[in-house]
């Protein structure tokens, strides 16, 4: 047997044909939908990029324990798994994190891997430049281009500046260039058995570069102001004719992926790979195009168009295709569904679940969904409720690690200065572990916790205050804060109990405090 994944970054499922979307032209995800199965209830789990992936590698939740950050000495990762027994794992992709020091132990778990370069601000192209920002007035207020790149003296946009000048035809952009890569690693290997092949591009993640034929796919020709193809993670507070343009912007970019996805399901039929090969088309996350007066993610809760995910699988040896399911599934789900189609054992820590039982005969395998990022809200689905519970104790933030690197650079000697070391986790192999008081990736604003209703058939959310809600979903986020294991701290944080049950009032925060100076004392040890 084979399998093909096809990852987007981005990728926002309202914008999409098949979830809904009239305006949008992505006929080739319409044509997948009609070969294979659509979750109608998906959600990611740790946002964003590379917490997603560490997901992806080893089916269970990251943004209890850390943040951004490569996969872990103790992490159990699908592809290397499947490539210890026997299947070749190959990787093709644009997405430059991976290259970072963040993400740098991802891609060796594959048996080969391909890069394509120069996506957003990746170090591709060396000239030197002016290190002022590039003249473009919406350039203010990405944090990936300020605090992210703080220590490096590096400027995303500038660079990105830089790249645009070698990518100055269609095939040599590096959505092209990645699918390409892939489809010549289909043509040489489709006679072949036992082998997975992930196609992953950044796209349609900022900046929304797309060629011109697609940009003319969405015209827009009574917009006179310039191009704004990169929003920043801010409020949208631009005019209706700024925010039309940039989701014109990103339906291009999403048009493009599309197109490029038309050429996987063209040597599926080629070649006949419906008959032996699983297709599992995905995302990590999506992305606000002005929805709730918001661009982007992370700094801003979770919201459904962010945290509700697109997801298609085709499984041949199930045979099912042009069905809509409305189980609740996560990215954590994925790597056992692919161990499992290969018929090799799920690693006890995996929590994820393989997905062969929903497809088949709609089975549960979950009554709720958890998600979040770390150091911002956690948050909890049942699919009618959206519980988004904020933090109570924001000094009890920890990163649990033993890979301390932030997205471009490895941690700072202050930040390292007092480390602790915990005992291990259900899931480190009795690996101990480093303790640091860090800053998460992102800063998130505050919000208040919050209780939203989901429209059963439209999806739309809608803020309730019912108490009783309420501390039902925030008891079973508890029980799945415990479930995997999450820190005491994590607990002393949320203001929920580590043991016992969560009523409302102050004295579960007190038990908690409680637990966790008792814990401290038993627990860690300074090095």
């Amino acid at each position: 047997m084979k399998a093909v994944m096809v990852m987007f970054d981005s990728l926002n499922r309202a914008m999409l044909e098949p979830y809904g979307c009239s305006w949008t032209k992505t006929p080739n995800f319409t044509r997948l939908a009609e070969k294979a199965v659509t979750f109608d209830n998906c959600y990611a789990g740790s946002l964003p990029c590379m917490p997603a992936r560490r997901e992806l590698h080893t089916g269970r939740y990251n943004f209890l324990h850390r943040s951004w950050g490569p996969l872990e000495p103790f992490d159990d990762s699908m592809p290397e798994i499947l490539k210890r027994n026997g299947i070749y794992t190959h990787l093709v992709s644009d997405h430059a994190h991976y290259w970072e020091d963040g993400g740098g132990t991802y891609h060796t778990r594959y048996t080969t891997w391909e890069s394509a370069r120069g996506q957003e601000g990746d170090g591709w192209k060396g000239q030197v430049a002016n290190p002022e920002m590039p003249d473009n007035p919406f350039s203010e207020c990405c944090p990936r281009a300020t605090e992210f790149t703080r220590d490096t003296g590096n400027n995303i946009r500038v660079q990105d500046e830089i790249n645009r000048q070698y990518l100055d035809s269609e095939e040599k952009m590096p959505q092209a260039v990645t699918f390409a890569n892939g489809i010549e690693f289909i043509e040489k290997n489709h006679e072949q058995d036992n082998w997975f092949l992930q196609i992953e591009t950044f796209d349609p993640h900022e900046p929304f570069f797309a060629s011109q034929r697609f940009k003319d796919m969405y015209p827009d020709p009574d917009y006179v102001g310039k191009d704004f193809d990169w929003p920043p993670y801010k409020p949208a507070n631009e005019g209706q004719d700024v925010i039309e343009h940039g989701r014109k912007r990103y339906a291009a970019l999403l048009s493009m992926c599309d197109y490029y996805l038309g050429t996987v399901l063209e040597a599926f039929d080629k070649h006949g790979l419906w008959n032996d090969t699983m297709l599992i088309v995905n995302t990590d996350h999506g992305f606000l195009l002005g929805e709730h007066k918001w661009w982007g993610k992370g700094v801003m809760p979770s919201f459904d168009e962010i945290a509700h995910i697109p997801l298609f699988i085709w499984n041949p040896k199930l045979g099912i295709s042009g069905v809509r399911l409305g189980a609740l599934v996560q990215t954590i789900d994925l790597a056992p569904t692919l161990l499992d189609y290969f018929g090799i054992e799920i690693p006890k820590d995996m929590q994820g679940k393989p997905l062969s039982g929903v497809i088949s005969k709609n089975l549960p395998v979950r009554e709720y969904a958890l998600y979040g990022i770390h150091g911002a809200q956690v948050n909890i689905t049942d699919g009618q409720y959206v519980y988004m519970r904020s933090e109570v104790n924001p000094d009890s933030l920890y990163e649990f690690t033993l890979m301390p690197t932030h997205m471009r650079e490895m941690f700072s000697p202050k930040e390292l200065n007092n480390i602790e070391l915990a005992e291990p986790f259900s899931f480190t192999k009795n690996c101990r572990v480093m303790k640091l008081k860090n800053a998460p990736i992102t800063r998130p604003f505050k919000f208040d916790s919050t209780l939203y209703a989901v429209n059963a058939s439209t999806g739309e959310m809608t803020k309730i205050d019912d108490d009783k809600e309420e501390v039902r979903l925030a008891n079973a986020m508890a029980k799945l804060m415990r479930d995997n294991d999450a820190p005491i701290e994590q607990f002393v944080r949320m203001g929920l109990p580590h043991e016992g049950e969560y009523t409302g009032t102050s004295e579960n925060s007190s038990k908690v405090i409680a637990e966790l100076e008792s814990c401290n004392c038993e627990n860690e040890t300074n090095i």
